[in-house]
Formats: C-alpha cells, sequence, structure tokens
C-alpha cells in the first residue's frame, strides 16, 4: 500500500478549531452508530439472511446522507461531490460483505455484542472524553486570549480617563482665582504625571497582548488542532481493529462467506487513517490571516501621539518598571525549560499508552498533558511580558536600570502618623499601608513605589535618617509646585487669571463688610476648594490629599448692615465675638441675641459657656460653640442707624447666598453650664452615613467632638445626645 504524506491540522488549518472539532465529534458519534449496527445485526442475524438484506440496504440510505459531512465536515470550502472518505468507501465493503452473508448463526450474534459492540461503546466514549478535554482547553485558552484583550480594554478606558481628569484640571487651573492657582496647579502636575504613566502602561499592554495573540494563533492553537488530528487518527485506528476483529468473527464462523470476509478483511486496511484527514483537509482549506496588530488610540479629549513619555519623572517611573521586568525574564526561561521536559516526559508516557506499553488510563494523561501546558503558558506570558517591558523600554530611553541605586523597599503598616517622603501627603486610611526602605528610611504610598528615583544612599544611622526625612520633605514639597512634562517634553505654559470676585457667579464670595452709606469694605478672600466636596470615597478607602481646605459661603445679611442696633462699647484690648447662630436665652443668666450680632467678650469660655455684652448693660452668657472671634476695634461707640441705606439691599446671588446661610440652625443642646471643657468639631465637607454607627454631615454643621479616633481613619462626636462616629478627614476641630 503506497504511503501517503504526513499533513499537520496546525501548520495547514489557522483558527480553525470550530470545524475541526465538528467534525471530530462527528466521526465520534458515528462509533455510536457503528455499535448500534452490530447490536441490531446481531438481533438480525436470528432472522437469518433475509434481515441481513434489508439491514444492509437501511445502512446504506444511511451512509449516503451522511456522506457528505462524514467525509469533509458540516460546512466544507470546497463541495466533495460524490467522492467518499477511505472510511466511507471501506464500510461500503463492509455492507457488501453483510448482503453476501445471509446466513449466520447464534453464537455470532453474541460474538457480535460481546466482541464488537461493547469495545465500540467503550471507546466512543473514551474518544469523547477526550474531544471533551480538548473542548475545555480550548476554552482555557479563548478565556486567557479575551481576558488580555479586556485587560487592553480596560487600560484604555483607564488612561481615556486620566486625559479626562488633566483636561478637567487644565480647565480648574485656568478657572482658578489668584490665591488658588498654586493648589490648581498642583493638582494639575500631579494629574499630568498619572497621565503619562497611564499612557506608558497602556503602551506596554499593547505590546504583550500582541505578543500573546502571535502566540495564540500560532503556537497555542496550532498544536491543539494537531492534537484533534491526532485524536481522530486515533479513533480510526481503534474503528479498524474494532473491524477487523468483526470480520474475523465472522471468518470464523461462516464459512460459505470465507470469500466475501477475506476480502473484506484486504479492504480495511486500506483505510490509513490519514486518508480521512487528508481529504477533509483538502476540502476545508481556506485563505486565512493573522488579525491586525493593536496600535495606540489617542484619547478622544487629549490630543496625544504614540510615543512614550522620556521627561524625568516618566524615566523614574520606566526605570522602576525595568528593574523589575529585567530580572524575571532568566527566572521565567528557566521555569519554561523545566515545564518543557515535563512536557515531553508526558507526551512520552501518552505514546506508550497508545503503543499499549503502559496501562495507564490516557485520558487522564491528556488531561495531565494539557494542565502542564497551561502552566507552560503561564510562565511564558510572563517571560514575554517581561522580555517586550525590557525590549520596550530600553528602545526607547536605553537601559535605565545600571543607574544609580533602588531602594530595598520591604510593604509596611505605619502605626504612626507618616508624611510620604516623594508626594509629601500623609499615609492614612484604616490600614496605613505604604512602603518602607530598610537602607535609609524612606517612606512612600503603595501607589507613589513606582515613582520613587532609584536613589538610596544606603544604609543610614538614625540621625543621618532624620536628616534626610527633613530634607526629603522639603523636597517633597518644592517638587510639587514644579510643572511636569508632557509626552513631547516641553513644561506647561505658566498660566493667570484676572479677579472675578465681583461676578459672584459661583453662589459665594469674600466676605466684605458694608457701611451705612453702602460702600464696601473687601476682607481678605476665603480658601475654596476646587469643587466645594469632599474626598470621593469614604475613609476608608480615601487618601490624603493635602492641607485641608474649607467652603466659607456668601457671609449672612448681618454682616453688610450695621452690627446692632443698640451702642457697643469697647476698649481697644478686649476681646469681640460675632454669633454664628441665633440663640434665645433659656434662664435669666442667658441672653437672647440675633445671627451676626457683634459683642464684646467679658470672660473667656467655662465649660462651653462665654459671657458677653451687647450694649446697654445687657450682660449674659451663650454657647461658646455659638460665635467666632474677631478682630478687636478700637475704641469707639457705634450708633444705631434704624434707616438702612437702599444700596445695602441686593438681589444679587452673594445677598441670596447670605440669606440661605441666615438659615443655619446652631447645635440642638447646647452643653451644660458647669461641665468640663468640652471640644467641638466642624463638618468640611457633607457625608452620608453608611451604616446606623455613622452620623450624616453638612458641610458647616457642628458636634461635640469626643476624640479624633486612635489612627484608623474615623472620630467619635455627638449630637442631640447621641454619639457615633464619622470621618477624621471630613471634620476639624474648632
Amino acid at each position: 500500500m503506497a504511503q501517503v504524506a504526513a499533513i499537520s491540522f496546525g501548520a495547514e488549518l489557522k483558527d480553525a478549531y470550530k470545524p475541526v472539532d465538528t467534525w471530530i465529534s462527528n466521526g465520534i458519534t458515528w462509533l455510536g452508530e457503528i455499535e448500534q449496527f452490530y447490536r441490531e445485526r446481531s438481533t438480525i442475524e436470528k432472522e437469518y439472511s433475509d434481515k441481513l438484506t434489508a439491514l444492509a440496504k437501511r445502512y446504506y440510505d444511511k451512509k449516503a446522507k451522511r456522506s457528505s459531512n462524514l467525509s469533509v465536515g458540516d460546512t466544507p470550502a470546497l463541495t466533495p461531490g460524490s467522492l467518499e472518505s477511505a472510511s466511507l468507501t471501506t464500510w461500503t465493503t463492509q455492507l457488501n460483505t453483510v448482503e453476501a452473508r445471509a446466513a449466520e448463526h447464534n453464537q455470532l450474534a453474541s460474538d457480535f455484542v460481546n466482541k464488537v459492540a461493547g469495545p465500540l461503546n467503550y471507546n466512543q466514549k473514551k474518544l469523547e472524553e477526550l474531544r471533551n478535554s480538548h473542548a475545555e482547553y480550548q476554552n482555557k485558552l479563548v478565556k486567557e486570549r479575551d481576558n488580555q484583550y479586556t485587560d487592553l480594554k480596560k487600560l484604555k478606558a483607564k488612561y481615556d480617563s486620566v486625559c479626562a481628569d488633566v483636561e478637567s484640571r487644565r480647565k480648574k487651573q485656568d478657572s482658578a482665582m489668584d490665591f488658588g492657582k498654586s493648589k490648581a496647579a498642583q493638582a494639575y502636575n500631579q494629574h499630568v504625571v498619572e497621565m503619562n504613566n497611564a499612557k506608558n502602561t497602556y503602551l506596554i499592554n499593547i505590546n504583550v497582548t500582541n505578543k500573546l495573540k502571535e502566540c495564540y494563533y500560532h503556537e497555542y492553537v496550532p498544536d491543539l488542532l494537531d492534537s484533534l488530528q491526532d485524536l481522530n487518527e486515533t479513533r480510526v485506528i481503534k474503528l479498524n481493529a474494532i473491524w477487523t476483529l468483526a470480520s474475523a468473527l465472522e471468518t470464523s464462523a461462516l464459512t460459505k462467506s470465507t470469500e466475501h470476509m477475506k476480502h473484506l478483511t484486504a479492504e480495511i486496511p486500506r483505510n490509513d487513517p490519514v486518508l480521512d484527514s487528508t481529504m477533509f483537509l483538502r476540502h476545508n482549506a481556506v485563505q486565512w490571516q493573522d488579525p491586525p496588530d493593536f496600535v495606540f488610540e489617542p484619547s478622544p479629549v487629549w490630543l496625544d501621539t504614540d510615543a512614550m513619555a522620556t521627561d524625568e519623572t516618566a524615566k523614574i517611573f520606566l526605570r522602576n518598571i525595568l528593574t523589575k521586568s529585567k530580572p524575571l525574564i532568566n527566572e521565567m526561561k528557566a521555569q519554561a525549560q523545566q515545564k518543557r521536559k515535563e512536557l515531553e516526559n508526558v507526551k512520552r508516557a501518552r505514546e506508550n499508552i497508545r503503543a499499549g506499553k503502559d496501562k495507564r488510563d490516557e485520558v487522564d494523561c491528556v488531561r495531565s498533558q494539557f494542565a502542564v501546558q497551561e502552566e507552560l503558558h503561564a510562565v511564558e506570558r510572563q517571560r514575554m511580558t517581561a522580555e517586550v517591558e525590557t525590549s520596550t523600554i530600553t528602545s526607547v530611553v536605553g537601559d535605565l536600570s545600571l543607574r544609580g541605586k533602588s531602594h530595598p523597599f520591604k510593604s509596611e503598616t505605619f502605626k504612626i502618623p507618616t508624611n510620604c517622603d516623594l508626594c509629601g501627603d500623609r499615609i492614612w486610611g484604616l490600614s496605613a499601608k505604604g512602603f518602607l526602605c530598610t537602607d535609609c528610611g524612606f517612606t512612600c504610598h503603595s501607589k507613589c513605589q513606582m515613582k520613587v528615583p532609584a536613589e538610596c544612599p544606603g544604609e543610614q544611622t538614625k540621625e543621618e535618617r532624620k536628616r534626610l526625612k527633613a530634607d526629603r520633605q522639603a523636597a517633597a514639597a518644592q517638587a510639587s509646585d514644579t510643572p511636569p512634562t508632557i509626552s513631547n517634553g516641553s513644561t506647561l505654559p505658566a498660566l493667570s487669571r484676572q479677579d472675578t470676585m465681583n461676578s459672584l457667579s459661583s453662589g459665594y464670595a469674600a466676605t466684605a463688610t458694608r457701611s451705612v452709606s453702602g460702600a464696601i469694605k473687601p476682607v481678605p478672600e476665603p480658601t475654596t476648594p476646587n469643587n466645594g466636596s469632599g474626598p470621593t470615597s469614604s475613609p476608608s478607602t480615601s487618601s490624603s490629599t493635602g492641607a485641608r481646605r474649607n467652603r466659607i459661603v456668601a457671609p449672612p445679611p448681618a454682616a453688610y448692615i450695621s452690627p446692632s442696633t443698640d451702642d457697643i462699647t469697647s476698649s481697644p484690648s478686649s476681646k469681640r465675638g460675632r454669633m454664628l447662630y441665633p440663640y434665645e436665652a433659656r434662664d435669666s443668666s442667658e441672653l437672647t441675641i440675633s445671627e451676626g450680632k457683634e459683642f464684646e467678650i467679658l470672660e473667656p469660655d467655662a465649660g462651653g459657656w462665654t459671657k458677653i455684652n451687647i450694649g446697654f448693660g445687657q450682660e449674659g452668657l451663650v454657647p461658646t460653640a455659638y460665635f467666632e472671634e474677631i478682630a478687636s476695634a478700637p475704641a469707639a461707640s457705634v450708633r444705631p442707624t434704624h434707616n438702612r441705606s437702599a444700596s445695602t439691599y441686593s438681589n444679587s446671588s452673594a445677598s441670596l447666598a447670605s440669606t440661605n446661610a441666615s438659615k443655619k440652625q446652631g447645635p440642638a443642646v447646647a452643653p451644660r453650664r458647669g461641665a468640663k471643657k468640652i471640644k467641638y468639631c466642624e463638618a468640611l465637607y457633607p457625608y452620608t452615613a453608611q451604616s446606623d454607627a455613622e452620623f450624616d454631615m453638612d458641610e458647616g454643621e457642628k458636634f461635640v467632638l469626643i476624640s479624633m479616633g486612635t489612627g484608623d481613619g474615623w472620630a467619635d462626636v455627638e449630637k442631640n445626645g447621641e454619639k457615633r462616629i464619622v470621618p477624621a478627614a471630613y471634620i476639624q476641630e474648632i
């Protein structure tokens, strides 16, 4: 018999798992039909030749219906016409022999059941298990590929989000007032650095994804297709063996059919397993091209190129990536070599099983093979990722890992308040985790680790660490004011803005004192946060953002008119105050006083109460939390002005804001006189309670401060006699 040239599905059929798997499944299912055939034949043999003739005719018809999908699959690229596979041709000979053997006895029927149908059922189940193992492995490969694609999309989305944040910060910087320009510029600079890092990560992941994609289509899938081809050929080999056995049974039982059975026996070996595979290959080969590589996509809100950021800050980030990736290459190569040896051992064991030299289950062996291949792929992905990261970075900025000395960081949970030596912010929160250099004591956030320059001075004494700590904190404060560079290396232009406080379009403005004549005398402008809101997440997950900034809304209407309708005379050395909330006296020792009223402080705070003088000999006690101290006025007498000038009234947003501000309510329960000195705190931002153990807070709301907590980010406060907790970052002691 002529030798058939060896072929490879993996080399010839690209990304063709589904049609190959369907074809293999059809072949395995076909074993069930053949098994059923022999079982039916066992029964029919007892009814002699007339039943055998009918049976042969019926399976002629079945063969004709399934001839195409058994030969070339369900969806061939080229129709086979009247051609049939070698297995089907052999099957035709089998049916012809059945027609010639019309007489059979009971023993042959029994042999068909025990020696033919049983092994067919067993082999069908085993082959189906093997096919299912291939299907599970294919699903894992697809999942790995899709996960990598998903990770790339996430990095793209993150990059777009960071670009949007940079653009937002830029707009805020443009609209920032003179007193807030420095902080706005600092926030903008930090976001630009984050954008560059996100972009570099995105570019690196693109290269990694492309490399993994190449492995998927040119290594993993071809190996799987070759294994499926081998499975199909194994099926044909086993089927040939069973057919040969059936022929032998018929030869021994039916002497009258000896010549027909010899012919059948001679025909079966011609069914070379490669013939079916060759026919399927020739009728299913199509033109195929690799999917296109991924390329950099600029953010829709930030015009950029595919060039990596190479400013000094970006080089620090890239060097830290290089420092981690470069040593990983050789480590992963060694592991990959070990996995390849394990894989070769498993493949040799499988060959021994198929050759009958090993009695172990082939299904278990195939599962072990795929498990080792999966581990090998994981190691190879790490190696390729490290190699692509290293080559990508070195091709742009060279081998940065040769410069400087990296900090030997270790993960650290800080039990006491500690500042980051890179950004200068506090490392705080429920866990307060960061990194600590074991040599020089450099501390940083987890998010800042990859931005730390390789400038470790080596092991330091305790005094040297303290000195370095002070120098680093000073350098961090100075660095936060230095604008970063964009990808092209240029610095950001200086920004400027004219004073626009007169517009009052934001709904709040600087406090001003209006005289009787209506003239406005400005006072220093309050510090306004970027957006007037607190941290974006709960204190357990938020990070420190620098100095606290309290939003100050427009003053109440009382700030624009004469302070009182009474005469108030004070000495130059006396202290003065202004009511933040109205208060109604509860007994004769207290005073009823309206919001915005100014007064003279006679006695300092004692147990939460202060004695004041509002003029005309009216003295009494008011809650300390209900007023604020103001600068002492020169000795003078302020006469009441009952006819207010028309210019003191306004429908501007500042007036509306002051009207709203006048509706603020003081603490519901004032502290009892005679009690120990009570501390108070004020909410810097609004907060919504996440559980019954927390308070809701409005901006400016006051509470009795019990404690600032134990460093876990929560403070204990009291309101209306009830004690709960609030985020410590959301309040300040007053």
